[in-house]
């Protein structure tokens, strides 16, 4: 059984840092995502990483501020978040599935978790 848990979030002062983790268990060589949901918009890609680490993917709105990692001898995937804007607010939902930007590639999704921002 495939399951996806995030953990992490929380309340960070705009300009701080914050880093989610998503564990991962139940599945092998996957593509790992993070997107994002705020109240009354659309979900949104953040970032991804292929199964090895090699490739990463990163939204405009996040390049040179978010960093996506992952530890496969854990079953772990990590977003670090620096230099957060109150715009980022949301929640984040890490998702496997084969790669990419659109959320139509990730077969699994996890729970949430949410990202306050205080300004």
């Amino acid at each position: 059984q495939v399951q996806l848990v995030e953990s992490g979030g929380g309340l960070v002062q705009a300009g701080g840092s914050l880093r989610l983790s998503c564990a991962a268990s139940g599945l092998t060589f996957y593509a790992m995502t993070w997107f994002r949901q705020a109240p009354g918009k659309e979900r949104e890609f953040v970032s991804a990483i292929s199964w090895s680490g090699g490739s990463t993917l990163y939204a405009d709105s996040v390049k040179g501020r978010f960093t996506i990692s992952r530890d496969n001898a854990k079953n772990t995937v990590y977003l670090q978040m620096n230099s957060v804007k109150p715009e980022d607010a949301a929640v984040y939902y890490c998702a496997a599935g084969r790669g990419g930007t659109e959320a139509g590639n990730y077969d699994y999704w996890g729970q949430g978790t949410q990202v306050t921002v205080s300004s």
